[in-house]
């Protein structure tokens, strides 16, 4: 027998899987939230990223210097999952631009990090400014290799808003 209850969440998990109305910026809310957990600094952006699976369920989550202070929010994520089959239909939600170089020897850009892993979609909230990269191209590495890219301008400001102390 199904209940009220079962029916509510049955609906509430729907709006949770990428492509259905409101799922973008359910689990960009969520990255959103994963960012002002970030350590401070004056060097790097606070970024949060989530993976989540073409079900609606999250795979993986992560956010910048999570475990290390070079470590991006993305790259953490990833981390987590390893060579995990189900990123080939998974949705990667950045609130940043995932870079296309990075200032840290010997690390993978996260554009690079989210083709090896075989991602093929990736929503983002605002592009990277010229604080830290001249020439941040990683939306167009992963558009010219397939990989569908949303963009969210309209979340940008509360993506924004825990790093408002660096030159943006």
């Amino acid at each position: 027998m199904t209940t009220e209850f079962d029916a509510w969440e049955s609906v509430e998990s729907a709006s949770r899987v990428p492509g259905r109305p409101g799922a973008h910026r359910f689990w960009m809310h969520h990255a959103i939230g994963l960012a002002r957990l970030c350590p401070p600094s004056a060097t790097a952006f606070s970024v949060g990223a989530v993976i989540v699976g073409p079900d609606g369920v999250e795979l993986a989550h992560g956010y910048s210097r999570e475990t290390d202070a070079k470590v991006h929010a993305e790259e953490s994520a990833l981390n987590k999952l390893g060579a995990d089959p189900r990123l080939g239909q998974a949705t990667l939600y950045s609130t940043l631009e995932p870079c296309s170089t990075r200032a840290s020897a010997g690390r993978a850009p996260c554009a690079d990090r989210i083709l090896a892993a075989g991602l093929p979609r990736v929503v983002i909230a605002w592009r990277e400014p010229r604080t830290f990269v001249e020439n941040c191209v990683g939306v167009e590495n992963l558009r010219e290799h397939g990989v569908e890219v949303i963009e969210l301008p309209d979340l940008a400001e509360e993506a924004m808003s825990m790093n408002r102390h660096l030159a943006l």
